[in-house]
């Protein structure tokens, strides 16, 4: 969603919507598949009358058509408390993703006894965010990504967008190979790899463009768009 089918004031242009109004009708399932959690992102697919499946915090959640809870992974209490050192150690900004709530720069005194589905870091600086992903590369548990060149998200092992929509695809029917991924940052590439058409966006960071089979407009270009226009109409 945000640098993909978001704008820059995280608003659904026109173009894009008529685009996706026009795949529903053929009969295409539409699929937010995101890093955001389902309050953060619900109100745009209710917006979208999207009707089929979310996607939701990189793959923790699948959500089916009906709003009931399909699949979900948890991170690990241990995990979020070590990260929570690491922010500390490095004076790093965060923001964190329970079943419940998105928490930023603020943390529930009763963390241990939550439900977590993602950790994230916001670094501008270079040099500590690769410190802190050095850190946290040790941890063979964790599945390292970004949506953005300033910060890291990380979720449980395995846990990425490709593996939750491939549980779409067992749902629907069909295989990845009838699946087109749009996306713009690194816990996009799986799914991009994995489609049978993947897309970057022209705002996409570099290794995302180079993973993609092709390259679309900026999401303020109605990138979307061109490549629903393209690759389905």
């Amino acid at each position: 969603m945000d640098g993909t089918l978001l704008n820059e004031q995280l608003e659904i242009s026109e173009g894009n919507r008529q685009a996706i109004r026009e795949a529903q009708a053929k009969g295409v399932h539409v699929v937010l598949s995101t890093g955001r959690s389902l309050l953060t992102c619900r109100d745009y697919a209710k917006s979208l009358e999207l009707n089929s499946y979310l996607v939701t915090v990189n793959g923790s959640e699948v959500w089916d058509s009906k709003g009931s809870l399909v699949e979900r992974t948890l991170l690990h209490n241990d995990h979020i408390e070590a990260m929570m050192e690491l922010t500390k150690k490095h004076g790093a900004q965060f923001w964190a993703v329970s079943t419940d709530k998105v928490w930023r720069e603020n943390f529930p005194e009763n963390c241990a006894e939550m439900e977590w589905l993602k950790f994230g870091f916001n670094i501008a600086d270079d040099e500590v965010r690769k410190l802190v992903l050095e850190e946290l590369s040790k941890n063979k548990e964790l599945e390292i990504s970004n949506s953005s060149l300033t910060n890291i998200e990380v979720n449980a092992v395995g846990i990425n967008k490709a593996r939750a929509l491939n549980r779409v695809c067992q749902e629907l029917g069909i295989t990845m190979g009838h699946v087109i991924a749009m996306g713009d940052s690194l816990n996009d590439i799986a799914m991009i790899t994995e489609a049978g058409v993947g897309v970057a966006m022209g705002n996409a960071q570099d290794v995302v463009k180079q993973a993609a089979d092709w390259v679309t407009g900026t999401n303020v270009e109605d990138g979307v768009a061109q490549a629903i226009r393209h690759w389905v109409l």
